[in-house]
């Protein structure tokens, strides 16, 4: 049987981004003999016409615009030497691994046994219609300057040797901070440098690019210092050749402020270092050895700063803090090379990065919760998410600017989403919630500020103004854990409630006068405004602090209840209740109640409906909710299932334009296909539900608690409804990012306030 395929199916199936756009390509499915036909013959012909027509529609309509080549001979593999392009290949894999994990750049790894530059070159040229662009990695110099030159001269993709120009990159913006530290102007330095490989003259070239004078660099090869009388020496080593007076390694490192190590371990003995300038710079960068061993390096004297090549030491010169994201950066604007502008804008964006504060998944990443700018923290960790979003713009704006890019971005910050898509983060609900409370940050006080993750959080707002914090606790004991953890809080204020004498006792007459016919006593009153959260409450009662954050270290009811004696329920509310958002590639999915009401009745469930709705909309979405059970429509009698569809049909009553339905499963709910088989009555069938109202607490709380510990998804809140003032009470042992974002709601909730309030 001869199956006919459409020509704009067969498009559309090819089709792998359009021009001036970038986007993340799934995984073709090929489960049907119609899909076959779309994949290969006859479908496949349409695409393949499209190209021969226009040849820049073969990135339209293949993977060529995401694909790098890994290209090698192997003839100087890292630490190994010449060991030949079968033994490469396994380092080769490992670049292609990096690549993806880091940019999501897909990789073939090619090896070729050919040394021969010339022959080189013109193998690689003819690979040129299959990558977007090339990675040359682990050749010798000086071939690997002749094969490089020449590739760039002949290809219209990006091409880079990255054992030249990474190391060059990253360690120029180690060398960037450390003078920054040691208070050295880049134009007055004295360096030495021990190594004239394809790696160090790169890394000469650019530290001169970036202001140090070629007349202050003085280099060593095999051979001893470079110099003009030597007749042994290439065009490259040339360039760099000393006129002063010097013939050894030591006499060179006399009154020399930086070191730069690209050659051998343990050549560099301990009392050469000891006549270097004060503040002396040391980039021992070979592997697995450095030039001289961290450990005597230091012990040598205190004022040195210190980088490797290796992890286990601190300011590791890791490549894989450029590549990814320079080829990333380049291929999104479809450069026709990486050139000088976009390597520095590499080099200024790293060292950026490295001054900014340090998120938590990378102190958690390393054990380390002091991580922060100076000696020991030169440049970013390679753990740091924020690498993608800070090299590759910087990489692609230059390209754009030097007139490479053939394509420009015009939308940063949806490129920064997609960035993050790329590498499996998607942050586009709470990055519209954060640049909102940019816009107008609002003092959140925190209740529990006497411990590392709230202080945390509070310099992570404080310093991306996303709010203006307030530290409730002991004073003493917040600035020991501030000082303990090396946190940047200067400025910030700290109310000890203790201290305030006068404000403790106006909290109490208030509460005692709202609370004075249940039971409380002034005594009691006055008594329970020195517990944080009581005090906390009344700041914002009384309009002292606009949002309140607390929980982190206390059960959830007994967080909710000063809150709800103080500050109350929003007028017309019954009950509150709690949310959260739980992210995954797809699309957010809103869950309630999770938090708050512990066997709801249908009319209360009414209310959480209206209330979770109301909030859905708050974060820009439109809400298709689902009622859900242990039944569909009614296929299984029982309490639970009918409270479910009796609180459809008030909701309904209540909300005409609000799209809900049930009460039904929890994968009916989710899955079209099976809603359009069986329920095509469903008026969630079109699109399946994106907010899930649970029957009772108990499956509510269970299920955002198993999805987000075994189903891998990122749970934000919980977020409570229906409060007359913004409270919003965190899960018990809360991570810095997500206190982070529940402060961000909280601001926005209340920027919100006499609007539509959570």
């Amino acid at each position: 049987m001869m199956i006919k395929v459409n020509r704009e199916d067969a498009l559309n199936y090819h089709m792998q981004g359009q021009p001036g756009k970038i986007e993340v390509v799934p995984t073709k499915m090929v489960s049907t003999q119609h899909d076959l036909a779309l994949a290969y013959s006859p479908g496949v012909a349409e695409p393949c016409k499209e190209i021969a027509a226009d040849k820049d529609n073969v990135y339209k309509y293949t993977a060529k615009g995401n694909l790098v080549g890994v290209i090698s001979n192997g003839t100087a593999v890292l630490g190994l030497g010449n060991i030949g392009p079968d033994a490469s290949k396994p380092v080769m894999e490992g670049k292609g691994v990096l690549f993806k994990k880091f940019a999501g750049i897909d990789v073939f790894d090619i090896e070729i046994d050919c040394t021969d530059p010339a022959e080189f070159v013109r193998i690689v040229k003819s690979l040129e219609p299959t990558f977007g662009g090339i990675n040359l990695e682990d050749i010798k110099a000086p071939e690997s300057f002749k094969i490089e030159n020449a590739l760039k001269e002949q290809m219209t993709i990006p091409l880079m040797h990255d054992d030249q120009h990474g190391t060059a990159i990253i360690s120029s913006a180690a060398l960037l901070n450390a003078l920054e530290l040691a208070e050295k102007n880049i134009g007055e330095i004295k360096m030495v440098m021990n190594g004239a490989g394809a790696a160090a003259i790169a890394c000469a070239k650019l530290y001169v690019a970036l202001g140090v004078k070629m007349d202050n660099i003085v280099m060593f090869d095999k051979e001893g210092i470079i110099r003009p009388e030597r007749n042994d020496l290439d065009i490259y080593k040339a360039q760099f050749v000393t006129m002063r007076k010097l013939d050894t390694l030591e006499d060179a490192m006399r009154d020399a402020d930086v070191f730069v190590g690209l050659s051998a371990g343990n050549v560099l003995p301990p009392e050469y270092v000891k006549l270097m300038a004060p503040n002396p710079i040391i980039f021992a960068l070979a592997n697995p050895d450095p030039e001289i061993p961290y450990e005597a390096a230091m012990a040598t004297r205190e004022d040195i700063i210190m980088a490797t090549g290796r992890s286990d030491h601190p300011n590791q010169v890791n490549n894989v803090l450029g590549f990814p994201y320079i080829f990333r950066g380049a291929l999104d604007v479809r450069a026709t090379e990486i050139n000088e502008a976009m390597k520095l804008a590499a080099v200024h964006a790293l060292a950026a990065l490295a001054k900014e504060d340090v998120p938590e998944m990378v102190h958690k990443a390393y054990g380390d919760n002091t991580i922060s700018f100076g000696r020991f923290y030169l440049i970013p960790k390679p753990l740091d998410p924020r690498l993608i979003t800070t090299v590759s713009p910087a990489v692609a704006k230059a390209a754009m600017d030097s007139g490479v890019a053939r394509i420009p971005i015009t939308d940063w910050i949806k490129y920064e989403h997609e960035l993050q898509e790329r590498i499996g983060i998607d942050q586009k609900l709470m990055s519209r919630i954060t640049n909102q409370a940019k816009e107008n940050p609002k003092t959140v006080v925190f209740a529990e500020a006497d411990h590392y993750k709230i202080l945390k959080a509070a310099q992570t707002v404080n310093d991306q103004r996303i709010a203006n914090p307030i530290l409730l606790g002991n004073r003493k004991r917040i600035q020991a854990i501030i000082e303990e953890n090396n946190l940047d809080l200067d400025g910030v204020t700290i109310i000890d409630p203790y201290e305030e004498d006068v404000k403790r006792e106006k909290y109490a007459q208030l509460l005692y006068k709202k609370r004075q016919r249940k039971g409380l006593t002034l005594f009691d009153a006055r008594r329970q405004v020195r517990d944080r959260i009581y005090f906390g409450s009344m700041m914002v009662e009384c309009g002292d602090a606009d949002a309140l954050i607390s929980g982190l270290t206390r059960d959830y009811s007994k967080t909710i209840v000063p809150a709800l004696q103080v500050i109350g329920v929003e007028e017309g509310i019954n009950k509150v209740a709690g949310m959260y958002i739980i992210l995954n590639k797809k699309e957010p999915y809103f869950f309630a109640d999770t938090t708050v009401n512990v066997n709801p009745t249908a009319d209360e469930l009414v209310d959480i409906i209206g209330l979770t709705a109301r909030t859905v909309r708050f974060f820009d979405t439109e809400p298709r909710m689902a009622m859900l059970s242990y039944s569909n429509f009614g296929s299984v009698q029982g309490d639970i299932p009918n409270k479910g569809a009796e609180a459809v049909r008030k909701a309904k009553a209540k909300y005409p334009n609000l799209l809900i339905d049930g009460e039904m499963q929890a994968n009916t709910a989710l899955n079209r296909d099976l809603l359009r088989e069986h329920y095509p009555f469903s008026e969630l069938a079109e699109k399946g539900a994106n907010t899930l109202v649970f029957p009772t607490l108990t499956s509510g709380n269970i299920a955002y608690k198993v999805l987000q510990e075994i189903g891998g998804a990122e749970a934000i809140g919980p977020i409570l409804m229906g409060m007359r003032k913004p409270v919003h009470i965190l899960q018990l042992g809360s991570s810095i990012r997500e206190i982070v974002n529940m402060v961000a709601i909280a601001v926005v909730d209340a920027q919100n306030y006499n609007n539509q309030h959570i």
